[in-house]
């Protein structure tokens, strides 16, 4: 025990003990400096320093922009940025399927027939081509399609009896003679005005072309959304005066009547009124 406690008096001592450190010049030998130290004050001078770094280390990546250059590190502003930018795109996939949607639809309002139903699921999924497979027993088979064949041609009509007919103005796209009008039992879901060669055809309301372009069928063809969900289509035209996107004021020539389309027999304005996705009669609306 007495060594132990004497082996520890040395070491305490040596710590303790006083050194002088002295700068002198090289070639006068002059002293510059001095300074008395001892092991403990170096080591304790040591641990301060150690501790100071660390915590200035710490403060500055806490506290300053340089934590952004450390690798591996997110800033919460970044974080946060990610979130909002993976949200958006979510959203702008959603439009971009309705959008699909919305074109599809009106494609098939171009051709005759029914229009699709845009809150369907089981639409939404064909469209993205998702391949969904139900089983099916025969009976079940044979019953869809009896169905199908049934309603193959139905086009949903009769909406115009719900609108107030009084409230709602529409321009006359073309003076001229109907020559065959709405029916939706032979699925002619317009009427056919005949009027003179190159005779302007206008916008029936404002609203924005949604369509303007060429089909085999139906020639060239010009769709306006108007306010209110109506929508009027304008086809056989020899010639369009707007492109998809324009906006368009009532009365405002849009075409020029035509013959095109494999349908046309004539030069005549097929025209087409819709609301909220129903086919309607147009002269209920509009005096030719």
């Amino acid at each position: 025990m007495a060594l132990e406690k004497k082996e520890k008096k040395k070491v305490i001592t040596k710590l303790r003990n006083k050194y002088r450190l002295v700068i002198l010049n090289d070639d006068t030998f002059e002293e510059k400096l001095s300074f008395k130290l001892s092991r403990l004050n170096v080591f304790v001078f040591a641990g301060i320093s150690v501790i100071v770094l660390i915590a200035s280390t710490t403060l500055l990546i806490a506290f300053t922009p340089l934590r952004e250059y450390i690798p591996g590190y997110s800033s919460t502003a970044l974080k946060k940025q990610a979130i909002e930018l993976a949200a958006l795109t979510d959203s702008l996939q959603e439009q971009l399927v309705y959008n699909d949607l919305y074109l599809l639809n009106l494609r098939g309002i171009i051709e005759g027939k029914a229009p699709l139903d845009l809150s369907d699921s089981l639409v939404v999924d064909s469209l993205n081509k998702e391949k969904i497979k139900l089983s099916l027993s025969k009976e079940d088979s044979i019953l869809r399609k009896m169905v199908e064949e049934e309603e193959r041609f139905s086009v949903p009509v009769g909406q115009s009896s719900r609108l107030n007919i009084e409230s709602i103005n529409f321009f006359t796209p073309l003076k001229g003679l109907v020559t065959n009008s709405f029916s939706a039992e032979e699925n002619h879901l317009g009427v056919d005005v005949v009027a003179k060669e190159n005779e302007v055809i206008k916008a029936a309301q404002d609203g924005r072309v949604i369509f303007a372009e060429w089909t085999a069928e139906t020639g060239y063809v010009l769709i306006v959304q108007h306010t209110d969900k109506f929508v009027s289509i304008y086809k056989h035209n020899s010639a369009l005066l707007k492109a998809q996107g324009e906006e368009v004021n009532a009365g405002e020539p849009i075409a020029i009547i035509g013959n095109t389309g494999e349908l046309s027999t004539g030069p005549h304005l097929h025209f087409e009124l819709w609301y909220n996705g129903f086919a309607v009669d147009p002269e209920e609306y509009i005096l030719f």
